[in-house]
């Protein structure tokens, strides 16, 4: 089944061109479970057989992740406060626990959101609490798009040297994933070091 969806893929995404992996990844970004994983990497390997430019691949895979966060980001600004302040208190979330999650968004925002997007499940989720919190449009964009774009510039490149292996893509993604939460655990912990030294010093 796994080789019929990439097959599909590959065929998707070469008749639909940049449009089509902005499209996917917009769906993949959004509450709805598509993992990037099954987007990215045939759109590389479409680099590889010269039919795709790598450069446009990775940058309409990065838009397309941020416009599907944004999605999540507006649903949680202007619909979810108001349901969580309704409904919270039947699951223990009373206001005062919900203002010290956006307090804490607030102050870390920047890192969380950036950290969020390179892991897998919390990338889909993350714009929910930076909308919650109203997080910054330029912060939130930037760090969304950085973070959306490096993971698509590193699945990109599993599929543009290892092809259309289904097999061995599963096996780097995960690997992939593997790496990039062992870098999200250094960059959280430099982070934390940094901000422990600011606040002595402060």
């Amino acid at each position: 089944m796994l080789q019929t969806m990439i097959q599909w893929l590959v065929e998707t995404i070469g008749t639909l061109g940049y449009p089509g992996v902005f499209l996917l990844m917009a769906v993949e970004s959004s509450v709805i479970p598509f993992p990037s994983e099954l987007v990215m990497p045939p759109a590389g390997y479409l680099v590889s057989q010269g039919k795709m430019n790598p450069w446009l691949v990775v940058m309409a895979g990065g838009l397309g992740s941020l416009t599907g966060a944004y999605a999540n980001y507006y649903s949680a600004r202007y619909l979810g406060r108001p349901l969580l302040l309704q409904y919270g208190r039947f699951i223990g979330l009373a206001e005062a626990k919900l203002d010290r999650a956006e307090q804490f968004f607030a102050q870390h925002g920047e890192i969380s959101t950036f950290v969020g997007r390179l892991i897998p499940v919390i990338r889909q989720l993350i714009s929910v609490p930076a909308g919650l919190a109203r997080m910054d449009h330029a912060r939130f964009a930037l760090y969304t798009t950085l973070g959306a774009t490096i993971w698509c510039a590193v699945l990109a490149w599993i599929g543009y040297v290892i092809g259309d292996n289904q097999q061995m893509i599963a096996a780097m993604s995960r690997q992939a994933v593997a790496w990039a939460l062992t870098g999200c655990l250094a960059l959280v912990a430099g982070y934390l070091y940094w901000q422990k030294r600011r606040n002595q010093s402060a």
